[in-house]
């Protein structure tokens, strides 16, 4: 199987385990401390970050609920300032209100690497070509689409939607 990140992808399980649980735990340390939504479930309940110490814990995380997001309409959940923000993006709001999501630089670096790694995992090189047929605009899929492609260094055609007899010439 074609492997992006071998340092990851190869690591072994209790290593991989440790990567993941430091990533929770400073995870809700910066929930708690700067999305006061979560804070709000959290402390409902009586859950403190520091209760958190494994992956085991998980199941002691309150449940974000669609109406959740909803209601922080539109940048309520970041957990960063706006001034670290440089991209939007919303679902499409066809069963209701919109749901927001900001992205940091780090974040479009990440989205960019987990893409690349998926289309690794399925057999995308450099030779290829990805046919980029989603849409671009509000909804993610196009352009985390066509970042994995680029990353790979495989040619990248940002088609979108629509015209379909010209996509298939």
């Amino acid at each position: 199987m074609p492997c992006w990140n071998p340092e990851i992808e190869m690591t072994s399980r209790d290593a991989l385990r440790a990567v993941q649980e430091k990533r929770l735990l400073d995870t809700v340390e910066k929930m708690y401390a700067h999305v006061a939504p979560y804070r709000k479930k959290m402390d409902e309940i009586g859950l403190l970050p520091g209760d958190i110490n494994s992956l085991d814990d998980l199941c002691k995380l309150p449940f974000t609920q669609k109406q959740d997001l909803r209601d922080a309409y539109p940048f309520g959940r970041f957990a960063v300032p706006m001034s670290e923000i440089v991209r939007v993006h919303a679902s499409s709001g066809t069963t209701g209100k919109q749901t927001v999501v900001g992205y940091t630089r780090k974040d479009i670096e990440s989205w960019s690497h987990i893409v690349a790694r998926a289309y690794a995992a399925g057999g995308v090189t450099r030779e290829d070509i990805g046919h980029i047929s989603y849409g671009y605009g509000l909804f993610t899929g196009g352009l985390g689409a066509h970042w994995g492609c680029e990353r790979i260094g495989a040619a990248t055609v940002p088609v979108s939607t629509g015209n379909t007899k010209r996509q298939i010439q």
